[in-house]
């Protein structure tokens, strides 16, 4: 794990930079300023590190140097990367002579800080290429902020600070990318910024897997969610989820098995005949939280973490790693990005979890706030029925919460809140997930009927879960 390093501050770190007379680039900041390149000015020293700044602040200049974009945005990924393969390949054109002394970046900002009258949201893209060496490969690293002071100037200046960050942290930390991650928020908190995605690129960053960046910036309490699809591509939530119909499961997946796929299949199915879903608009979720990552001493297994993954990604899941423990909070981050109707798709032990009222005693309401946010306006859970230790069939139909509570239940059912998942398969319900890993570290065949076929090749082929290697063919 790496610590939280001891920060030599926004100035000094800009000083660093310009006393190293091999660093040497450009500034391209759009819509806050120019904060960043305004660092390294002010520290001193800095004719040895820009080569140029520019702001194309007039959307008709930004077009006319960059390209239009076809989405019409201006604060897009897009753009902050024409951005960067413009002004870089300017610096190998322009600069020839001096390729062979200096490593060449390119820093760039494409940013919507807060309007006049505060009624935006605040966000941006950030990104720098850059050189490890003269004539080297080039390397990218990509975030993601939402700037949450509530002041534009505060915002500005949190913004120049990242941007001193990011430079001094591939430049000096690029053997832990990690350790870039951490120092992103040197000088700053949470509280100003959040990153909900980096991605990082390039030869000197080909052993860096983005999946575990993503579950590095919850850990860090960077963000509260980070998101990644199918291709184990990092994914900007926005992007991502805006206007969709969202369909989350929340789960361990330590693994899939045949229980968890017919449960999906069967609450997508229910949820698609819904009168007022579009089919094309659906994005399914996998959620992991990190209380289901973590060990009993409160640790990550990170190899664990990727055998989830290779699995969700393989079945051709999204995946969401969040900090969300209370389903509540879920909804609630979820509906920050869509109006559309949404699902949540539950086995009936979820069900008795959220109505045990000691998880919300910390909350002013209690149970009532959670329901609140929980039970909005555009969500309905689907709840797959599930056997008791005797045997018998707990659905809603049999669910029986505590009696205070009773009231509260009928309320969900009378108004649509709640569904039983229909052709459910009863002969899939004694499967345990537990049971089923331990078979699966034993080298016991029996485990290959309890999952998915596709499943069960990628854990003999990757060794997944603790399958033991020496069975291999």
């Amino acid at each position: 794990m790496t610590a939280k390093l001891k920060s030599i501050g926004t100035k000094q770190k800009a000083l660093q930079i310009n006393l190293d007379r091999s660093i040497y680039g450009s500034f391209a900041e759009i819509g806050a300023g120019q904060d960043v390149a305004a660092n390294f000015f002010k520290a001193g020293g800095a004719s040895g590190t820009i080569a140029k700044t520019i702001s194309a602040y007039d959307m008709a200049f930004s077009d006319a140097i960059y390209g239009e974009e076809e989405s019409g945005k201006y604060v897009c990924e897009p753009r902050l990367m024409k951005m960067l393969n413009r002004e870089f390949k300017l610096l190998k054109v322009r600069l020839t002579e001096s390729a062979d002394e200096k490593r060449f970046f390119s820093f760039a900002d494409t940013v919507s800080a807060l309007n006049y009258q505060k009624d935006n949201d605040a966000h941006g893209w950030v990104g720098l290429r850059f050189q490890l060496s003269p004539n080297g490969p080039v390397n990218d690293v990509v975030i993601h902020i939402n700037m949450l002071d509530n002041d534009n100037i505060l915002q500005q200046q949190a913004l120049g600070i990242i941007g001193v960050n990011l430079i001094y942290g591939c430049y000096h930390y690029h053997a832990d990318p990690e350790k870039i991650l951490v120092s992103l928020l040197d000088d700053l908190s949470p509280d100003r910024i959040e990153i909900d995605m980096i991605r990082f690129e390039g030869p000197d960053f080909k052993d860096v897997d983005n999946r575990l960046m993503s579950l590095y910036l919850v850990k860090h309490g960077f963000t509260q969610a980070a998101l990644f699809g199918p291709d184990g591509n990092v994914m900007q939530p926005y992007d991502a989820l805006s206007k969709k119909h969202i369909v989350a499961i929340r789960g361990r997946f330590r693994p899939v098995t045949n229980i968890f796929s017919d449960m999906v299949k069967k609450g997508i199915k229910q949820f698609e005949n819904e009168a007022d879903i579009d089919d094309d608009k659906i994005c399914v979720v996998s959620e992991l939280t990190l209380r289901n990552l973590e060990n009993e001493g409160n640790h990550i297994n990170e190899k664990d973490f990727l055998d989830r993954v290779d699995i969700l990604c393989s079945l051709g899941q999204t995946v969401l790693i969040s900090n969300f423990h209370e389903y509540f909070k879920l909804v609630a981050y979820l509906s920050k990005f869509s109006r559309l109707k949404m699902a949540l798709i539950m086995g009936m032990p979820n069900l008795e979890y959220i109505f045990e009222e000691k998880h919300y005693t910390q909350y002013p309401g209690g149970i009532l706030t959670a329901f609140a946010s929980l039970f909005g306006l555009k969500i309905k859970l689907y709840l797959y029925p599930t056997l008791d230790e005797n045997g018998q069939l707990i659905n809603l139909k049999s669910f029986q919460p505590e009696a205070h509570l009773t009231g509260l239940f009928q309320y969900l059912l009378d108004n649509e809140k709640l569904a039983d998942i229909h052709s459910y398969d009863e002969n899939l319900m004694k499967i345990r997930t537990d049971r089923v890993l331990d078979l699966i570290q034993q080298g016991s065949g029996e485990w290959e009927n309890l999952v998915p076929s596709s499943v069960v090749k990628l854990i003999k082929e990757k060794a997944l879960f603790g399958f033991p290697e020496k069975t291999l063919v």
